[in-house]
């Protein structure tokens, strides 16, 4: 009897299914950003047409742009790219955050 029994734990625990595992607290959970590859887009100047292809090029989801000597926040989010502007409104760096 004991032997059925264990055979039944076993069978039965091949049958669960696992959920999917969280993210640690501070991992992204979503589109990450990744800004390899942009420096083409320095020099450029600040257009709607720029901005779509570095939001297409990153994965980001929220795009941020930086007029030159403009305050922001610090918050760090793995779904923002961040476009820096000098001060002719051309793009001066693309980060992610």
């Amino acid at each position: 009897m004991r032997k059925v029994i264990a055979l039944a734990a076993i069978l039965a625990a091949g049958c669960t299914t696992m959920a999917a595992e969280e993210p640690a607290p501070g991992q992204p959970s979503g589109p990450t950003c990744s800004a390899d590859g942009l420096d083409t887009f320095v020099g450029q100047p600040a257009s709607q047409e720029n901005g779509a292809e570095i939001l297409r090029r990153t994965g980001a989801k929220t795009l941020r742009w930086i007029p030159h000597g403009a305050a922001v926040t610090m918050d760090y989010r793995f779904d923002r790219v961040n476009v820096k502007l000098d001060p002719q409104n051309r793009i001066e760096a693309v980060t992610c955050g």
